[in-house]
């Protein structure tokens, strides 16, 4: 075993990041390979292409695995096939190359997963049929194995049995969602896959009907009914799945989770669904943290189907968070390990790593800058931004506008127009709210800027708009359509 042959590793590189990838690689050792470090020829990564790996790269005889930056977007299939040894993307940044390497390069398998997903269309009543099969399309497309027709008190519903069928002929799974067991009955008989829900007193309606129906207590919270039901189906060896009803958070939320864990440990094989609307819609929080911990909850507890819903603004994208949350926990359940540098897909408001540079490594990486583009880069410290002429360092993108020495005439539109079009796309990508010459409000995530800044800040930018920009503004500034015309003439 001591004299095992170690892996002999190729990485290769561009001139920029060459010195640095030395030093990240050397703080490695000592480890299970050895190594040696090419500059394949580029300024940059992500200039690298399978052709020039092909071309360029010779004496690889030696290497038992090659490892190109992340940033190479090249077909790397085509050139472990060309040269008959793996080559493999690392990480886009070299500080995460380590953490890489403690998982011997395998990226993580999130293709798996052992829990349903159906998905509610909660206002199917109120909606044509042309409505509900995009609104299925969409939940499919968020990774929902099962759509969930929702039914409405006291709204008729005449076009019940021409959506699930229209829902069947596209390839759908079908659940039908009521209180009301008529329509439940109509539903099965049209074809639906699972009812929701059915209880002791209602089960008449399996006799009639071959879909799985959910089984829930009745009265609510009320177990022995729920265990009734749950024999009585399972004497009539027919399929069928439990659930005891999650409770909103001060309506019962603890006792509820205590009784899925009664109803697995009193039944380990049976199918249990949990509904977790009354949590991600009735809890104002951001729902990526919800379905983080629920879906802990629930695979831990092995509960095999979940019922998800978007009707809360806030929730509008719990199904495809349930998605991910389920390869997730699968993942990290499989690996025995903590659900932790798996997948960053539920960090919607921060990083693990936010500040992978300090501020020194980013004025030592700017010292080796020659031209005149500006690069823009983040540590604890603020905005950083530099080129060949120096670098500058802002905690607002407002202070940096009178140390760039930018070209263009109308300069200070371009980056007030900069600056606010980035917020309202970040507002419009994560569905918050957006107002002109206000920062976006990001509850506890941030902390507040005095009012005092507030204040000098949102000075500074109507003295910009004063200039050319009329309140409210709509078209660009007498300036901005001059630059625009100039540049139109030249060309």
């Amino acid at each position: 075993m001591g004299n095992a042959k170690k892996e002999h590793i190729l990485f290769l590189t561009g001139k920029l990041a060459e010195r640095r990838l030395h030093k990240v690689v050397a703080s490695m050792q000592p480890s299970d390979f050895s190594y040696e470090i090419r500059n394949i020829g580029v300024s940059v990564a992500a200039l690298m292409t399978a052709d020039m790996l092909m071309r360029r790269l010779k004496d690889i005889e030696t290497f038992d695995r090659i490892i190109v930056p992340g940033l190479c977007r090249g077909d790397l299939d085509r050139v472990s096939h060309h040269f008959g040894i793996p080559v493999i993307r690392g990480t886009e940044d070299l500080k995460d190359l380590p953490a890489f390497f403690g998982h011997d390069c395998k990226p993580i398998d999130l293709s798996r997963y052992d829990v349903c997903i159906f998905a509610e269309i909660t206002d199917a009543p109120l909606v044509d049929i042309s409505a509900i099969l995009r609104r299925a399309e969409q939940y499919r497309m968020d990774g929902a194995d099962v759509i969930d027709i929702g039914c409405l008190p006291d709204t008729p519903f005449p076009h019940l049995e021409e959506a699930i069928i229209a829902l069947k002929q596209a390839g759908y799974q079908v659940s039908i969602d009521s209180l009301e067991v008529d329509d439940l009955l109509r539903g099965g008989k049209a074809g639906a896959d699972y009812l929701l829900s059915l209880n002791e007193n209602s089960l008449w309606v399996t006799k009639e009907v071959d879909s799985v129906p959910v089984l829930i207590p009745d009265p609510h919270m009320d177990m022995p009914s729920l265990y009734r039901a749950m024999e009585t189906m399972a004497k009539h060896g027919r399929p069928f799945i439990a659930d005891s009803i999650l409770d909103p958070i001060h309506f019962g939320f603890t006792e509820s989770l205590l009784r899925y864990h009664d109803l697995r440990r009193e039944f380990p094989d049976a199918e249990i669904m949990m509904g977790i609307g009354n949590l991600t819609e009735l809890t104002e929080a951001d729902t990526t943290g919800i379905n983080a911990m629920l879906f802990g909850v629930i695979s831990e507890l092995g509960i095999n189907h979940v019922l998800a819903t978007e009707v809360s603004p806030h929730a509008c994208s719990a199904v495809r968070e349930a998605d991910r949350a389920r390869r997730i926990m699968f993942a990290a359940r499989e690996d025995s390990s903590l659900p932790k540098g798996l997948d960053s897909g539920l960090l919607s408001t921060h990083a693990r790593k936010p500040f992978p540079y300090s501020r020194a490594e980013i004025e030592e990486l700017a010292a080796e800058v020659k031209d005149p583009s500006y690069r823009v880069q983040i540590s604890e410290d603020g905005i950083h931004v530099y080129n060949r002429d120096g670098i500058t360092l802002a905690q607002n993108p407002f202070e940096l506008f009178s140390r760039l020495e930018l070209i263009q005439d109308d300069a200070p539109h371009a980056f007030y127009l900069g600056v606010e079009l980035a917020r309202a796309q970040i507002a419009w990508q994560l569905g918050k709210r957006y107002q002109q010459d206000e920062e976006l409000e990001w509850g506890v995530a941030t902390r507040g800027s005095s009012e005092e800044e507030k204040i000098r800040l949102s000075r500074a930018a109507h003295t910009l708009k004063d200039k050319d920009f009329k309140e409210g503004y709509q078209e660009p500034g007498p300036t901005l359509k001059a630059s625009r015309a100039r540049k139109k003439k030249q060309k």
